[in-house]
């Protein structure tokens, strides 16, 4: 009995050392974890760092130095790490694998926050889909479209294909094709197409607008009209010259050439 105690006491004195430096490593481990997920925030923070993304690298920073002292601490007390860290590792490349399409969607999720293609508010064409973006998170991006419908685009296919922003510069070109008949006076029509866009107070004078043949087509002269406008009265102006031009065509005695097709009825004789 005596031969077992004296083992304990020994066994104790012998590993005193090593459990207390094992709890300092823990205390003071800790403490400093905490003290560099706070840093970090704060940088992120003053970079400009979308708030979802920088919360959610902070904690990451912060469960991968967690990690980094308990094994610290572990090892301290003479037990073997290797073994621990090999474990640790296995278990990380299998959660990458099972999570390989959501971690995909973060990758690009961080590209999207950080160079920033588009922020909420933006009228983008992605994947395929056309809308306002209302919200860019780490993992999806969420868009309404034109007819009020909410689409939400994981971020992968966002960055795998095209981004058109329609939003991004101050000014837009509008594109418009008018035709007139091969018998309207190509002149007229000119000045009053020139007429009818610059009489828009919307549009703008420097790029003045481009108003020009652009082809002689089968049944009509078609003129290209392209003025500038300011991104946000795009649609209202070319809804408006659209309707305008046609009216003041009508008023100028301007014909608008449309596809005519002739029948021919023959009688079959007996």
């Amino acid at each position: 009995m005596q031969d077992l105690i004296d083992y304990l006491n020994h066994a104790i004195q012998l590993y005193a050392l090593d459990i207390v430096l094992a709890i300092v490593i823990l205390v003071v481990g800790m403490w400093v974890v905490k003290g560099i997920r706070s840093i970090a925030g704060k940088v992120f923070r003053k970079r400009s760092v979308d708030e979802t993304l920088a919360r959610f690298l902070a904690n990451i920073i912060y469960a991968f130095l967690v990690t980094v002292v308990f094994i610290a601490a572990i090892g301290q007390l003479g037990v073997d790490t290797t073994s621990l860290v090999a474990i640790v590792g296995a278990a990380g490349l299998a959660i990458g694998f099972a999570l390989q399409g959501s971690l995909s969607n973060f990758a690009s999720g961080v590209m999207i926050i950080i160079f920033k293609p588009f922020v909420a508010g933006h009228y983008v064409e992605v994947a395929g889909v056309a809308g306002s973006v209302e919200e860019v998170s780490v993992f999806n991006t969420i868009l309404k479209t034109p007819d009020n419908k909410r689409v939400i685009l994981p971020n992968s296919q966002i960055t795998g294909g095209s981004i058109t922003n329609y939003s991004v510069e101050e000014t837009r070109r509008i594109d418009l094709v008018f035709g007139i008949g091969y018998g309207d006076d190509i002149r007229k029509a000119k000045e009053v197409m020139t007429r009818v866009v610059t009489s828009d107070e919307r549009v703008l004078k420097d790029p003045a607008p481009t108003i020009a043949v652009l082809e002689l087509a089968d049944s009509s002269v078609n003129f290209v009209v392209r003025p500038w406008v300011k991104t946000a009265d795009f649609w209202d102006v070319y809804f408006d010259i659209t309707e305008r031009m046609k009216q003041q065509f009508d008023a100028e005695g301007i014909s608008i050439p449309f596809p005519q097709h002739d029948v021919h009825l023959f009688q079959k004789k007996n």
